[in-house]
């Protein structure tokens, strides 16, 4: 199944001369990497194509590479590829529905069916694995500057290979990919962890006003004035979830963010062991079992979704304790 997939890519970035390759709204190193990474894999594989990487630019990913601006020309005769990203509404930078051909790489559960080719793998750490994976076993030709791009996207998403689906595979590709490029991985760890002190301040911030309930769920409501006194912006914010593993009096957390540009609130959670991407698709987000995001409306819902997410880790807790009485 997996060698018939790869084929069936390869054959239609092979066959279209003209290829755009977005990912989701409010990006985060994987999904910028494994498209940007993508791109310079296909360019040096196929050097005459025209091959575009869309979508909102972040400021703090700019050492990932530069993005090209979506024209009307583009469209024409063009394939598609999404990166890291299983439904339509979080598609960022295009409509869809005036492309030739669309490929979806995606390492999520499954949400919406939107590609002609569809290939979906939530057993993948990242879609920075997924795109190793696919240059590995077909024609396509990776470069050192990819390599990078994707190493930093994998290890942002399994944060530095501690998330549980971090596989042996995951660790076979990574090898292979070293390996084969000679990347200085431990000089790109620099730009990915690389932050200013206001942002220490921030987390600071998040970690003395964390509400933890009794059942080991933690929450924190971010406003915008709390953004603009730190001068941090939303997706920041959000990303600053990853920052809080392994604390014992927290079995899962979540922080909450009023994006004032996209008029919503943004919620990252996260998990040490209760699923939360069930709780989350209520709201109409989603994701991975123990790493999940959502937006939402009124703070209305935040205090609902807040919750049901504590209702989670008690029913968790309670599930533990029995099995431990067996």
């Amino acid at each position: 199944m997996k060698s018939r997939i790869y084929k069936q890519i390869y054959r239609q970035i092979k066959k279209y001369d003209k290829i755009v390759i977005a990912r989701h709204v409010g990006p985060d190193p994987d999904a910028i990497g494994s498209s940007i990474a993508l791109k310079e894999i296909i360019l040096n594989t196929f050097p005459k194509k025209q091959v575009y990487v869309v979508g909102c630019p972040v400021s703090k990913f700019r050492y990932l590479g530069t993005l090209d601006k979506m024209s009307e020309d583009m469209y024409h005769n063009a394939l598609l590829i999404v990166t890291d990203t299983p439904d339509i509404k979080r598609i960022d930078g295009v409509d869809i529905q005036l492309f030739s051909s669309i490929i979806k790489i995606d390492h999520h559960p499954f949400i919406d069916k939107y590609a002609d080719i569809e290939w979906i793998d939530d057993s993948a750490s990242s879609a920075s694995q997924m795109v190793m994976e696919l240059t590995f076993e077909t024609p396509l030709k990776m470069t050192k500057s990819a390599a990078e791009k994707l190493y930093i996207g994998l290890v942002a998403d399994t944060n530095r290979f501690l998330f549980t689906y971090t596989t042996s595979k995951t660790f076979a590709l990574v090898s292979k990919l070293i390996r084969r490029t000679k990347i200085d991985f431990p000089k790109l760890y620099e730009n990915l962890y690389k932050r200013p002190f206001r942002e220490m301040q921030f987390q600071s911030y998040i970690a003395t006003h964390f509400k933890i309930t009794d059942n080991g769920f933690a929450s924190i409501t971010i406003t915008d004035d709390v953004l603009q006194e730190y001068g941090i912006d939303s997706a920041t914010s959000g990303n600053m979830v990853n920052e809080f593993n392994y604390i014992d009096e927290m079995l899962a957390w979540a922080i909450f963010t009023v994006d004032k540009n996209n008029e919503n609130i943004r919620g990252s959670i996260r998990s040490r062991g209760p699923i939360v991407n069930e709780v989350a698709s209520h709201y109409g987000g989603g994701g991975h079992k123990y790493a999940s995001g959502v937006r939402l409306k009124t703070f209305e819902e935040v205090e609902s979704l807040i919750h049901e997410l504590d209702e989670n880790c008690r029913e968790y807790k309670k599930n533990i304790e029995n099995d431990s009485c067996i």
